[in-house]
């Protein structure tokens, strides 16, 4: 049993919410795509092995932005994203109700982009007192300043900025917490860049 103080992430206190993570989105975003790509679906990963659960949602997906990508829809078969017209994720009654009925309070959010489909949400959700969290490496907004402004206003506004690794490492707590340890190394290994070449290194070594 991880025992987490209130400032800190728990996984069972905590949704994950990725909101319009679709082509067209990516299209617009600038910066690093590739890595924002690879980073949601670390995210995703890391929900589904901490048992969190992850709302997707979508913007006018058979008009305009298409469906969601393809590497978070896969980790999800059985979900449907929740698919809107409204900018804002929060003024959709199906999202809200679905944020509602996990009756948790730490929301942790991704999406594109940052200064809308992001922002919007999160200063709703802090003013009907959520605690917000922005996972900045899996967002991307049309231009880096519009991204950096998003957070600063966000932070501003009492949410407080994170990377999808921090989650994760947050989550996990402990490495004696062998229920989700192999489960961490594995999304590590396949998302984690760098860090992820160290581990399998590591692990080369030791079976050395």
């Amino acid at each position: 049993m991880r025992n987490y103080s209130n400032s800190l992430l728990d996984p069972d206190e905590s949704v994950i919410l990725i909101i319009d993570e679709q082509p067209a989105m990516f299209f617009a975003a600038e910066g690093k795509r590739e890595s924002v790509m690879n980073n949601v679906v670390g995210l995703a990963k890391t929900a589904r092995s901490f048992n969190v659960p992850c709302i997707l949602s979508t913007v006018e997906s058979k008009k305009f932005s298409g469906d969601l990508y393809s590497k978070v829809k896969s980790l999800y078969p059985k979900v449907t994203p929740i698919d809107r017209t409204s900018i804002n994720a929060w003024e959709d009654n199906n999202f809200k109700r679905a944020v509602s009925e996990t009756g948790k309070k730490k929301l942790i959010i991704a999406g594109l982009w940052t200064e809308v489909c992001v922002t919007f949400p999160a200063l709703s959700a802090l003013e009907e007192g959520y605690q917000v969290y922005i996972v900045t490496d899996a967002c991307a907004g049309v231009s880096k300043e519009a991204h950096d402004m998003a957070i600063i206003r966000m932070a501003q506004a009492g949410a407080v900025p994170v990377t999808w690794m921090q989650v994760l490492l947050e989550f996990q707590k402990d490495w004696s917490n062998q229920e989700t340890y192999t489960k961490v190394m594995s999304i590590l290994k396949e998302n984690g860049g760098v860090y992820g070449l160290m581990v399998e290194y590591a692990e080369s070594m030791l079976k050395n």
